[in-house]
């Protein structure tokens, strides 16, 4: 088969907060709505390690306020705009918020890269009473037959070992964090979404573990990953399916 070099030879592995933006997958939107059912009230969601905002956006859908707090600005440069959103640069363990005030703190798909004591410290000050803490993940995606061994291959056997150790705690699901906190369960979600090509290298693209092998000068097996998965594909535009587990620890401060 003939794969269109337009795919194969492109470079998706040179991407920066654009493309975070773009190709990251949101969490699906019951997620916010639980959090906040949970949260004492609805006055100010705080959103820790935002990134580009996917979730803090979700969340202003409910409360009067949402601060999202990151200290890349070329995250927050690319961040999602809402009316009740404001973005910070701030690091999670010296949080840009007064004492007592968020209802609800959140950190997706960052705690790993935490000061975790000093963050939980934090947290505390930050909290108003019955505030409630939420540390989200989602895990190795799963793809649909046609393509998903050499996708898992990619990911556990080729780039794999350019993930820095912290991996091992997202593919966990957060479950050996230290978690200092009155736990409860959170809500069963997963993420679905229906990608053509073009759309899952994109978000291969934002990997850590991609960054480092491309520093590491593992291009041409990046490369042949995308020349491989092409193949596999068939008509680039065809969309397939794609889950993602969502993962949480969930507690009151």
């Amino acid at each position: 088969m003939t794969t269109d070099p337009g795919t194969t030879t492109r470079n998706w592995f040179s991407q920066g907060g654009e493309a975070y933006a773009r190709f990251r997958p949101e969490y699906p939107g019951a997620l916010a709505e639980a959090l906040a059912d949970l949260a004492p009230d609805r006055r100010l969601a705080v959103d820790v390690g935002c990134g580009t905002g996917q979730l803090t956006a979700q969340l202003a859908e409910h409360f009067e306020r949402t601060i999202g707090l990151d200290p890349s600005e070329d995250q927050l440069r690319h961040a999602t705009p809402h009316p009740r959103a404001q973005y910070r640069p701030s690091p999670a363990e010296t949080l840009d918020v007064p004492s007592g005030s968020a209802s609800l703190i959140t950190a997706a798909q960052a705690a790993h890269w935490f000061d975790l004591p000093r963050f939980y410290g934090e947290v505390r000050r930050v909290a108003a009473p019955g505030a409630v803490l939420s540390l989200l993940s989602y895990g190795t995606p799963t793809l649909d037959d046609t393509v998903n061994a050499r996708f898992q291959h990619f990911y556990n056997s080729e780039v794999g070992r350019y993930w820095p150790p912290e991996r091992q705690l997202v593919d966990s699901g957060y479950a050996t964090l230290d978690f200092p906190f009155k736990e409860q369960p959170g809500p069963a979600l997963d993420i679905h979404k229906a990608w053509p090509l073009a759309d899952l290298l994109g978000y291969v693209s934002t990997w850590s573990a991609v960054r480092r092998a491309r520093e590491a000068g593992q291009d041409a097996l990046l490369h042949r990953f995308a020349e491989d998965l092409a193949e596999l594909w068939g008509d680039p535009a065809t969309e397939r399916s794609i889950r993602w587990p969502v993962n949480m620890r969930l507690g009151v401060v």
